[in-house]
């Protein structure tokens, strides 16, 4: 009987090593890499040690199309190097089948002014232009849908490509949310004659904003109305937002409200003021908020000076003390003056610090001008 179990035993476990050593032998065959794949990356420059790394799986499949994008690609004007990077950061694209793709060329052409910018685009994007077939109708029909709304082609063409979700998404969609956002620039005091042109501008500013569920927008513009905002004053901050209001929500708002009038130390009128100046106060975590006013006060600027200047929250403890720096550099004391020579982009920043080197290394006279002396 023992002896009859131990045969059982060694048989069966013979069976499980032999079908264990078949499974890897099939795991390791199946494994292989497509040497096609990889040898029409290798002709085209690709690291292909970085796509192993990152992406290996891509090499394994089959059927790839690695030649036919890379030629699709050439076709439409892009350089060797250009047709690497795209691979390189997005290798699905050997993936997509040639005639999807030639589908999805005439398709993006239709928004975009000629190839040259579209190779823009997909070297950015490669993601948002290789993608699959099935949501080719969607793509279209929100195009048709963005064009009767005469929206620019530019806009359109920038939509497809920073948000593909909205145009993958099916029609209705983006049909409910546009209708909710010409609602609220109505009913909110917009003029009709300006919608397009407002909305146009929102989207091009946040394309993210077609994402969102209708409702988000609604309790939203309900809790600051609740707050205080005039309608006028509430289609103000849904404009200077830039689509951002669809991104909070009343619990996130009232905190960092909360905090900033605390810490700041005002009315709640004074504190609509300042947020109709700086609306990034709505958006900020307290964290955040924490940080940048113990940079500022560290710095020596003055609790009144942010009130009266309160965009200089919207720039980070780093590079406001770069700029106290350099500012210092040129003789200009942050402490005494106002805190708008700080605020705009890096060259309006690079600007004013050249103001200040002029005005510094200005004569009190001009030695070539004649003197006015009195016969």
């Amino acid at each position: 009987m023992l002896r009859l179990i131990t045969t059982s035993l060694w048989l069966h476990c013979q069976r499980v090593t032999a079908l264990s050593l078949h499974l890897r032998l099939y795991t390791t065959l199946n494994s292989a890499e497509n040497q096609q794949t990889v040898e029409a990356l290798y002709d085209h420059s690709v690291d292909i040690q970085r796509i192993r790394k990152l992406k290996g799986w891509v090499l394994h499949q089959s059927p790839a199309y690695a030649k036919e994008i890379a030629k699709l690609l050439k076709d439409m004007g892009a350089s060797v190097s250009t047709i690497a990077q795209i691979f390189a950061v997005h290798p699905e694209a050997v993936l997509c089948h040639p005639g999807q793709m030639q589908a999805q060329k005439e398709l993006w052409i239709s928004v975009c002014p000629n190839q040259k910018e579209l190779v823009g685009i997909i070297e950015k994007f490669p993601a948002s232009f290789f993608t699959s077939s099935s949501y080719h109708d969607n793509q279209r029909n929100n195009i048709t849908y963005f064009q009767s709304l005469n929206i620019n082609k530019r806009i359109i063409s920038k939509l497809m490509a920073s948000a593909p979700q909205s145009f993958s998404q099916p029609i209705e969609q983006n049909e409910v949310m546009v209708h909710t956002l010409l609602q609220a620039y109505q009913e909110l005091g917009g003029q009709e004659a300006n919608m397009k042109i407002w909305l146009q501008k929102l989207l091009s500013q946040n394309p993210y904003v077609l994402l969102k569920h209708p409702n988000v927008l609604r309790q939203n513009l309900l809790f600051l109305k609740d707050k205080g905002f005039s309608t006028a004053e509430l289609l103000h901050l849904l404009s200077k937002l830039r689509g951002f209001v669809i991104e909070l929500n009343p619990h996130s708002m009232c905190r960092t409200l909360e905090y900033s009038q605390d810490t700041m130390g005002c009315s709640d009128e004074k504190l609509r003021d300042i947020i109709l100046i700086c609306p990034a106060l709505l958006y900020y975590s307290e964290s955040i908020l924490a940080e940048r006013f113990k940079g500022l006060l560290s710095a020596g600027i003055s609790m009144s000076q942010i009130i009266e200047t309160p965009t200089v929250m919207e720039l980070t403890t780093q590079i406001v003390n770069y700029r106290i720096q350099r500012l210092r550099a040129h003789g200009y004391d942050i402490r005494k003056g106002s805190l708008e020579v700080l605020n705009g982009t890096k060259k309006d920043f690079e600007m004013s610090c050249g103001k200040l080197q002029i005005h510094r290394e200005r004569p009190l006279f001009n030695p070539v001008a004649p003197l006015q002396v009195d016969d």
